[in-house]
Formats: structure tokens, C-alpha cells, sequence
């Protein structure tokens, strides 16, 4: 079900960074997923184009079915519903992501971002503040915009 996750824990057997933890791969990738409904909902409007974005960030990105990612996307929600913050989801994905992992899971964030075709307020400080919590430096949230809006502009998507 979760074959880029399982690929992912299969070649950390050290117990090094990435290597799993007590939590399950899904509970990891509810993790993930939490932080891209988050953003979704930043702006008080959780949209079919935003949803159909996670799905397919999901679907594509983890090689999960569409059942599968929708089940995610539910267990994300009522996780978000049951949490005070985010820093738990952080916390599962610092403790088993590389910096590159993260800054693909940023890349998606951007995404998801300027799906719309800008950026408000809200999103701007949450993209902060994730970029603190996943342990981030600004020249990385910085890199990872420009590459996501490079890559927009030249595809015509983000509106």
C-alpha cells in the first residue's frame, strides 16, 4: 500500500535518520498529510481543486490507490481535529524524514500554496512556521518556492 514509504524504511535498517520509529508508515504518512490538509484550511476554504491536489500529492508521491489516499486524508482530518497544534506531525516526520524528504514534502506545501495562483497571509505564516517545526532553514523555504513557481509558471498551472 504504501510503496515509496516502505522502499523508504526497507534501506534504514541502522536506526539512523529514517529508519522507523514506533509508529506505523501510516501513522507517519497521516503525519505528512495532516500538514497539507492544514494548509487546505488555512484560509478557512477547503476547495475540490485543494482536495483533488492531496489526493493526487498522495496518490503519486506514495503510490497509494485513491481509496487509500482517501482514507489518509479522513484519518488526516480527524487527527487535525483531535490535535492542539502541529508539532506532533512534525515531530513524526523529523524523526523519520531526511532534510530531503522534508524538502520534498515543502515542495508539495508550495504546491498546494499557489494552487490558487497566490499566496495570502495565512499561508505565509504557516509556511513559516512549518519551516521551523520540520527544522528548516529560509534559504531552503526560499529555494523551494522559487523551483515550485519556476516550475508553475513554465507548466501554466497555479492559476
Amino acid at each position: 500500500m504504501l510503496g515509496r514509504l516502505k522502499q523508504f524504511f526497507d534501506k534504514r535498517p541502522d536506526g539512523g535518520p529514517g529508519a522507523p520509529s514506533s509508529r506505523s508508515t501510516d501513522d507517519i504518512l497521516v503525519a505528512v498529510c495532516a500538514l497539507f490538509v492544514e494548509m487546505a484550511r488555512i484560509d478557512d476554504a477547503f476547495t475540490e481543486d485543494e482536495m483533488e491536489t492531496i489526493l493526487e500529492m498522495l496518490i503519486n508521491g506514495y503510490a497509494l490507490s485513491r481509496e487509500n489516499a482517501k482514507d489518509i486524508v479522513a484519518a488526516a482530518d480527524k487527527a487535525l481535529a483531535d490535535s492542539v497544534d502541529l508539532w506532533q506531525f512534525a515531530k513524526q516526520i523529523n524523526e523519520n524524514y531526511s532534510i530531503s524528504e522534508k524538502l520534498d514534502i515543502v515542495d508539495m506545501l508550495w504546491r498546494m500554496v499557489y494552487l490558487d495562483g497566490r499566496m495570502d497571509a495565512h499561508e505565509h505564516y504557516l509556511m513559516g512556521k512549518l519551516k521551523n517545526l520540520l527544522r528548516l532553514d529560509q534559504d531552503q523555504l526560499i529555494a523551494s518556492k522559487l523551483k515550485i513557481k519556476a516550475e508553475l509558471s513554465t507548466t501554466g498551472a497555479g492559476r
